[in-house]
């Protein structure tokens, strides 16, 4: 009884041994992603991609870090597509699952608030998505994949005073959004730069709930724009474009990357073939590891990979690279997460899927934006490429 219960006694010693050391060649990454709420796919996208990501990693026997192989695990967390569970999903993901570092938020609605958490938690932060300035800005703990709104704003200008021979826009944008309402009044601003004042010639706003923009719409098409500037959110967009149709309107829309979701099309349908918007990339007619990461995406999961998942591949690449420059873990969560920090503030530049990118003092990448049209097959070709000076 005695030799059985020592034997026990060893076997027990043995597996909590073993589960020590599996936790110990864990990384444990967190994503602040929207699984539910009002863009469900956009954390759908970014989960499927992030799974894509950690199988190939975890299958070739682990991240090597200076010299030590780690097995990725990856925490997704709903934050509902609300700033305030975003919020509470970021301290849950930081606090109780210790996570060395965090992707998403994704839309800026929920980057802004949980930025500050991040930062105030000493946790790096890597948004895939977010495009307004606040979400980075005086933050050494956040960072993002995608350029940013002051960059987009003009891209959204210039291409659609070229292409639509456009002297006067209307607008219509989500109040409670900080993305659209940044990139409306951004793209007000610049749009009056370029063609004098009073060319924008209606600027409404909607709720996040609203389903019915007929008063808004009535009022803009009034006015006759020679286009309408729509920085929305995909499940928006396919109504505010039917409802303007509905009410006579045929001239154009310009949109932003908020349009570029996979199930923007399944929304809107024919009412949005032909529409124009700036975004991260092009799936139709890529090439390279571009192209690769698509057609694996397409053939796992059924449809092609929106600018979301090929952001959230970027966003999660930068991170395991910052990891692995920083040349070693210590397993201390504080110390190896400022060693993180450190690391993503010195990677000079990144060649990712959705384009090569170099990071500034406020951990905001330099890289081109993309115009696609939505051809008539419903694809996102590409149009126009737009570099920064």
């Amino acid at each position: 009884m005695r030799k059985m219960l020592f034997r026990l006694s060893c076997t027990c010693a043995a597996l909590v041994l073993a589960t020590s050391a599996m936790a110990m060649d864990t990384i444990k990454i967190g994503f602040n992603i929207p699984m539910t709420g009002d863009i469900p796919k956009v954390g759908e996208s970014s989960k499927l991609s992030a799974e894509m990501l950690k199988e190939d990693i975890n299958s070739a026997g682990g991240l090597d870090v200076g010299g030590k192989k780690y097995m990725l695990e990856f925490v997704y967390e709903d934050n509902e597509a609300k700033a305030e569970s975003a919020v509470s999903t970021a301290l849950k993901l930081i606090e109780k699952d210790e996570v060395l570092a965090m992707i998403g938020p994704n839309s800026s609605k929920q980057a802004v608030p949980a930025g500050q958490v991040a930062d105030d938690n000493q946790t790096v932060m890597v948004t895939p998505w977010s495009t307004n300035p606040d979400t980075t800005f005086e933050r050494p703990w956040v960072f993002r994949a995608a350029f940013l709104d002051p960059f987009q704003g003009p891209v959204a200008v210039n291409f659609a005073v070229k292409t639509f021979s456009a002297k006067t826009a209307g607008v219509l944008y989500d109040l409670s959004n900080d993305y659209s309402k940044g990139l409306a009044e951004i793209f007000r601003d610049e749009f009056e730069k370029k063609m004098g004042k009073d060319t924008i010639v209606a600027f409404e706003s909607h709720g996040t709930k609203d389903q019915d923009f007929s008063a808004q719409l009535t009022k803009i098409i009034a006015e006759k724009p020679d286009f309408i500037f729509l920085p929305d959110n995909y499940n928006q967009v396919a109504l505010i474009v039917k409802q303007a149709h509905q009410l006579g309107y045929k001239k154009p829309f310009m949109g932003s990357d908020a349009w570029g979701s996979a199930e923007l099309m399944t929304l809107c349908g024919d009412d949005c073939k032909g529409l124009y918007f700036s975004t991260h990339y092009a799936a139709a007619g890529a090439t390279g590891a571009t192209k690769e990461f698509i057609d694996r995406y397409s053939k796992k999961h059924g449809y092609v990979p929106d600018d979301v998942a090929a952001l959230t591949w970027d966003a999660t690449r930068i991170v395991l690279q910052a990891i692995q420059n920083t040349g070693g873990l210590t397993g201390k969560l504080r110390k190896d997460r400022k060693a993180i920090r450190q690391a993503m503030s010195e990677i000079p530049s990144f060649d990712g899927i959705t384009g090569g990118m170099k990071f500034d003092e406020q951990g905001d990448p330099v890289k081109c934006a993309v115009v696609v049209r939505i051809s008539d097959s419903g694809e996102f070709e590409f149009a126009e490429s737009v570099c920064p000076q």
